[in-house]
Formats: structure tokens, sequence, C-alpha cells
């Protein structure tokens, strides 16, 4: 690349100015329906990924109080049992698979190039594939519903009820296809965080100054890349058994039904830290700003995380302890169990001793990530005590399993995402949340949510098994089952109160500045909401804190946020080296597209003509996505020849 395409470029005055304009001319999306579809923004992106798992939360919201309605009393009838098997099922895959992943991956879209100091993704097209794909999966298997056909064996599948000689209909295959769907976004998209994380760094961000928000998302996105794996090849498998007849979990004809389960909690542990550590990443980057200091311990908490997910990967098996393996592999499962507790105590006193340290400022935010940390430590005691066999075989399907799932997705997952939208939201709409009403929601939604599963510890105990539609009078469950959906519906109104904010405060919210909080990492050296191009000039980083420098004394140098590499001819972004982040290329970035959008939609015809056995329109689809694939990727002049990669 030419020197003077890489001039340092002091970005004041005039000529800065007309440097923006020229940038903004370059990126920004086309208005109107073909730039909705076209769009390879990641902000834009990311937003869409948060909206989108938001109403899912919101669907699964109203089939949990459903449930709960049915469970208050004893002997109820409001819903049928095939009903409340479908509204079960549903809850589950939507909360664990349609909402928590996502709604991280969306701010994780629309963060990780700001806080990187880079202009896009490493990947546009395919950050926008991920999210066509995800909406389609999601809208796949809700048309089930439609049909009074969703899937009826929970989230977890077992078979052999999940078998087409004991359930017939085409509710499992709605739920085996959509997960196979699924999985192509749910890979997609962390292949591009892994690369983005290597690749696309500022200069100067060296391996230990990249934010943990970050590091918590790329480790979950390596994860991913070797869970999704086994649990698209599980629902392949049955999807065979089902359509042709194969035996993989058939005992009678010589399968292993166990093999499922191997399959899917292979997958499924691993995703329940998957859903945790992104948030457990924002957490450790907000809760600083609110208590005024450094992160305590950054070292040992990317350690941890890393340390967490490899772990996650060796406790499948705790999930199982029921099914009569073997003494000395339950042992080892069991011991890994209570082993993955050390790193994740490492992040807890990590966030304790930065409080403790800090001079916290009581927001609705620090009010989330402190409640947090103490819904992470209910949740973690109530996880590991599943570690131990002994303990294991009376907890195994009961409420109290579910209560300790809830107090992950919900009070670690939920709270975390809640606490990181009352610190980004201003820099996503340029507009603050109201502080007042932040604080009323959050006291409801904390109230409401120990009211309706810190009960079910105790329903769990009493010997009331999980998946189940009613219950006789006298068992001793009545007054718990009541207290449980008295604190659903509250929980429920919290968060009716936080979406009534954020609806209220896009439209009237008190103006945010760029940097409202006075954060310390880069997405707040741009304006909010930020250009389309996110920076004028690639900042150049001196520290961890690139905003904190001058009052922490850190590092050698000063970080430049209005001096660096402009790169304005067409879209391009700066490729730097994976450990020390040096200037290596300058790649050239690929314009809107439709046609992730157009492959999407022949790939989802394809899945439809696989559920519906129309063997012609899969094969169609296949032929439409091969096609439109290669037009995708087919080398462009207006874009410059987007395969070009110039040394710097």
């Amino acid at each position: 690349m030419t020197a003077a395409r890489y001039t340092e470029f002091p970005n004041v005055g005039e000529k800065s100015r007309a440097l923006e304009e020229k940038l903004k001319k370059i990126w920004v999306s086309k208005p109107g329906f073909y730039g909705f579809i076209a769009s390879v923004d990641h902000k834009e992106i990311g937003i869409r990924y948060i909206v989108t798992a938001f109403a899912f939360l919101i669907v699964g919201g109203v089939e949990a109080l459903i449930m709960r309605m049915q469970l208050a009393g004893p002997n109820q009838n409001i819903v049928s049992p095939e009903a409340y098997a479908q509204l079960f099922s549903m809850h589950g895959i939507t909360m664990i698979f349609l909402y928590a992943l996502p709604v991280l991956s969306g701010f994780s879209n629309y963060l990780f190039p700001l806080v990187l100091g880079t202009r896009d993704m490493a990947f546009p097209r395919l950050n926008a594939f991920s999210y066509w794909v995800y909406l389609a999966a999601g809208i796949f298997m809700y048309v089930s519903f439609l049909l009074g056909s969703a899937p009826n064996d929970g989230w977890f599948n077992y078979v052999p009820y999940a078998d087409r000689t004991f359930n017939p209909g085409p509710n499992i295959d709605f739920y085996a296809l959509g997960m196979i769907l699924l999985g192509i976004s749910t890979t997609a998209g962390p292949a591009n965080f892994v690369v983005t994380f290597f690749r696309m760094r500022a200069p100067g961000m060296s391996i230990n100054r990249i934010p943990i928000l970050v590091w918590g998302t790329v480790t979950v996105s390596a994860g991913n890349l070797l869970a999704v794996p086994a649990v698209s090849l599980a629902f392949f498998l049955l999807w065979m058994d089902r359509q042709f007849g194969t035996h993989f979990y058939d005992a009678a004809s010589g399968g292993k039904p166990l093999l499922w389960q191997h399959l899917f909690w292979l997958f499924a542990h691993p995703w329940v830290y998957i859903i945790v550590l992104p948030a457990m990443g924002m957490v450790s980057d907000g809760l600083p700003i609110f208590c005024r200091r450094p992160l305590v311990g950054y070292t040992l908490v990317v350690l941890g995380t890393i340390t967490t997910m490899v772990l996650g990967f060796g406790v499948w098996v705790h999930h199982m302890f029921a099914t009569g393996l073997p003494y000395m592999a339950m042992s080892f499962f069991s011991g890994a169990s209570f082993i993955i507790t050390v790193p994740s105590a490492v992040a807890v006193f990590a966030w304790i001793a930065t409080i403790w340290d800090g001079r916290p400022i009581i927001t609705t935010a620090f009010l989330y990530f402190a409640s947090f940390i103490a819904m992470f430590v209910i949740g973690g005691v109530s996880g590991v005590m599943t570690a131990a066999v002994p303990a294991d075989l009376q907890f195994h399907d009961t409420y109290f399993v579910v209560a300790h799932i809830h107090y992950v997705l919900i009070g670690i997952n939920l709270f975390g995402v809640l606490g990181a939208l009352y610190v980004w939201f201003p820099k996503m709409s340029g507009r603050l949340l109201d502080e007042y009403l932040g604080k009323v929601s959050f006291w409801v939604v904390f109230f409401g949510f120990n009211l309706a599963f810190l009960p079910m510890h105790w329903t769990g105990l009493r010997g009331m098994p999980r998946r189940i539609y009613t219950y006789p009078d006298g068992v001793g469950w009545t007054g718990l089952n009541q207290t449980t959906t008295a604190g659903a519906f509250l929980l429920a109104f919290g968060l009716a109160l936080v979406l009534t904010n954020v609806l209220r405060s896009i439209r009237k919210g008190e103006p945010a500045g760029d940097n409202p909080w006075d954060g310390p990492t880069l997405e707040w050296a741009t304006s909010s909401p930020p250009p389309p191009y996110n920076f004028a000039v690639i900042p150049v980083v001196a520290s961890r804190h690139p905003l904190w420098e001058e009052r922490l004394c850190e590092g050698t140098g000063r970080t430049s946020i209005d001096r660096g590499p402009q790169l304005d001819s067409g879209r391009e972004a700066l490729a730097t080296t994976a450990i020390d982040a040096h200037p290596d290329l300058i790649l050239k970035m690929p314009a809107d597209d439709p046609w992730p959008f157009f492959v999407t939609i022949a790939l989802a015809i394809g899945f439809i003509g696989l559920l519906l056995q129309a063997w012609w329109l899969a094969a169609l689809s296949v032929i439409a996505t091969l096609a439109g694939t290669i037009v995708w990727l087919w080398p462009r002049r207006d874009l410059a020849q987007i395969a070009e990669k110039q040394h710097v």
C-alpha cells in the first residue's frame, strides 16, 4: 500500500469535516426496503439481533405465564396436556436458543468493532447472513404453533419419545430441522467474531489490552464452533431415524438411546457457559465505569473466562448421572463439575473487589450489575450441588433443577443484559434511559424474579417433578406454586416497565452526548449514535483504558483518537497482527448486498421442502442456494475487487 494512503491524518477543522462527509457517503446504507435487506452495517445488524431476541423473550414469557396459571393450583385444566407439552417445549427452546445467545450476539455485533477501534466486522455479509438465518430458524419453529404441531418433548428432546413410533406428528421434525438451520447461524456468527478478534483490532491494541467483553464473546465463539456441530449431528441423526427408518437411537434395532443424551449435553452444557460468559464480560467492563476504577484482576478474569469454557466441555455427563453410567466415569465428571467453580469464583471476587475498592455510583446499570453478582452466586451454588452424584440423584428431574436453570438463564443472562442495556443504550440511540423509571423497574424485576424462582428450590426438595402438567391437592406444593406464579407476573410487569422506558426514551429521552458515563474504552470516543464508518481515522491505542490514561497514568505513550490512518479510498478497514496488533493489511470491505438475504430465503425453502418431504423442492433449494452463494461471492468491480489485500 502506498505511503500516501497510510498518512496519519489529523482529524481537525475543515479537512476533518470533508473527510467525515466523504466517509459517510461511502459507508452509509441505502434507505428503504433495499437498504433494510442489503445493509451489512454491524450496528444495524446488532440492533436487529437485540430487538428480535427481546421479541422472542416476550413470546417465551407469555408461554411461561400460561404455564404458571396452569400450575397455580391443583387439578387445573386451563390448557390441555398436549398444549402444555408444546408450551413447555417452545418456552425452553425460545428462552435458551432464540433469546439467550442472540441477544448477546446483538450487543457483541454492535460493540465489537467500536471497542476494537475498527470500522466493521471481518466478514460483513456473513454477519448479515447469520442474522437472517437466525430469524428464519425462529420463524420456522414458530410456524409449528400455527399448525398445532409445535415441539412437544421438551427443549432436551429425549429419545425414545422423540422417535416417530411414539411421536408420529411433525412436531419433532419442526424442532430437528429448525435447530439444524439455527446451527448454520450459530456457526457463521462465531467464526466472524473469532476472525474479527484476531485481525481487526486498532493498532496498538495488543492481546493484553483487549476489553473483557471481547474476551467473553470470542471465548464462547470458539466454544460454539466446537459445540454446535454435536447438536446439529444429533438432530440430523434423529431426523434420519424419523424419516428413513435408520436406527441410530433405536435400542430394539441395535441403536443407542444414550447417544442422543451424549451428543445433546456435549453441546448443551457448554451452551450454559456460552449464554453466560458474554454477559459476565459486559459486567466486567460495565461495572468499573460506575465504580470509577479499572477492574481488579484483569488477567485472572481473562484466564478464568477461557478456563471456564475449556472445562465446560468436560462436565456434560453430570446431566446423565441417573442413567446408570459406570462409577469411574461419574467420578471424573463429578470432579470436573466441582473444579469449574474455581474460575467462576475468580470473576466473582474480582467484581466484589472492584466495588469494594472503587467509588460506586448507584445508577440503574450498577444495580443490575450488583444483583447479577448475587444471582450468579445463587445459580452457581445450586448448580454445583448437582455435581455431587448422590445429591444429583435426588435433585434430578425435580423443580430444584428448574430453579437452578432460571437463576442461570435469567439471573445471570437477563440481569447482565438489562445492565448492559442501560449502559450502551445511549451509545445506540443518542438518548439516556430514564433513571427514575429504571430504578423502579429494577426493584420490580429483582423482587419478581426471586419471588418466582427461589421457591422452586423448595418445591423441588418437596418432590415436585419438572415437566409436570398438573398435580393433586394435599401434596404440599400449592402455596409454593402460587407464590411462584405471583412472582412470574410481577417479573413480567417489571420487564414491561423496562420496555416502556426504552420506547419512551427513544423519542423523548435526554440527549446522551458522546460519553455520558465517562467510560474508558474506544466506543465512547465516537458520537452517539456512531457514524456509519465508526471512526474517521483509525485510533492508535497505547493502553488498556484509552480514555482514562491521564488519570491512571497508564502505559508509556498516549492513545491517539484524532490522528491515524484515514482509509478513505472506498470501503476500507485496517487488519493488524494477531498478538501485538501491528498494522498489516488494508482490506477492501463489501458494500451493502442483498444476496445474504436471498440465500437465506432459498435455504429456508429447502428446509420447508425437507419438512414436507417435497424432495423436488429441497433439490431446487440446493440449486438456488448454490447459485445465490456464487453471485454473493463473485468479485465486483464496483467494490474494487473485494478479494484484493494490500500490504501496509
